[in-house]
């Protein structure tokens, strides 16, 4: 107990150091503080809402109370310069200032053909992805060895002759992977098999069986029994994706040139090795980072 007392008494000194150190004093500090009818009023509404029911008059004397003392440290802590140099104060004022550009940008409202306009220039942002359902018999090369494609290759004529066992799994061998896939996308089925099988069975033909295709896992014969293009939904379907997608650009473009506007106040120079990252092509304006 008396350790942790003394730890406090020390923390407490050396904040009182830094304060004076600085020439700092309490009067130096804006000394009017002036809560309003309509302030208090905002936070008796603030209580209701919360506890549904009006304050009690302590319950308001305990609220200004409150808000008097944070008024106070924040003053105090400014003039103490305790904002200085804190990576969580910084980062909370870059986030504001990001939204004071990121209102402006949400302002706008557009119409639909600024939406149209940016999916005919962003289609690939949604289209619906091609969608297969086929069946797949494996044959591990690892347990086979060099015999895994002549076995497969043989199966693959029996049933390409409407020829094979009546149980597919029984033909082929063991696997936790899916004897079938049913309205898989291509990504997932890459999850699933790997990259390479997704591209070869994308090729495949529909309605017969086809093979071996290589997968990380081995040797497959496949039957593609349906599959579906890439489509693009019409834009009344879609066009809560687009406003959303649209809204997301309008704040990065808005972030982008408010901070351009910024930095070009600023004389920015990078010191050592790391100017060589900042260099600047001949002819590319905008302000020099030295």
């Amino acid at each position: 107990l008396l350790e942790g007392l003394l730890h406090y008494v020390r923390s407490g000194a050396a904040l009182c150091v830094l304060y004076w150190s600085r020439n700092r004093c309490l009067s130096d500090a804006p000394s009017d503080i002036v809560f309003s009818e309509a302030r208090v009023e905002a936070l008796a509404e603030s209580f209701a809402t919360v506890w549904m029911r009006p304050p009690t008059s302590e319950e308001i004397k305990g609220l200004v109370d409150d808000h008097i003392a944070e008024e106070i440290y924040y003053r105090e802590a400014i003039a103490m310069g305790l904002d200085q140099d804190d990576t969580v104060i910084r980062r909370r004022l870059r986030q504001k200032m990001e939204f004071i550009s990121e209102d402006a940008a949400a302002a706008a409202e557009p119409a639909d053909a600024d939406l149209q306009a940016y999916l005919a220039a962003h289609p690939e942002k949604f289209l619906e992805p091609a969608e297969l359902t086929f069946v797949q018999v494996y044959f591990s090369t690892e347990k086979r060895g060099d015999a895994a494609r002549p076995s497969a290759e043989q199966l693959l004529a029996e049933l390409q002759a409407g020829r094979g066992p009546a149980i597919l799994a029984d033909a082929g061998d063991p696997t936790l992977l899916p004897g079938d896939m049913q309205s898989a996308s291509p990504q997932v089925i890459a999850n699933t098999f790997g990259s390479d099988f997704a591209a070869q069975i994308l090729e495949a033909p529909v309605g017969q069986w086809t093979g071996p295709l290589q997968s990380g896992f081995g040797l497959h014969l496949v039957r593609v029994d349906d599959r579906k293009a890439d489509a693009m939904p019409a834009f009344e379907q879609i066009r809560p994706l687009v406003l959303r997608e649209w809204q997301s650009e309008q704040r990065t473009q808005s972030n982008k040139a408010f901070l351009d506007n910024l930095r070009a106040k600023y004389d920015i120079r990078v010191e050592c090795q790391a100017a060589a990252l900042f260099a600047q092509p001949a002819g590319s304006g905008g302000t020099p980072v030295k």
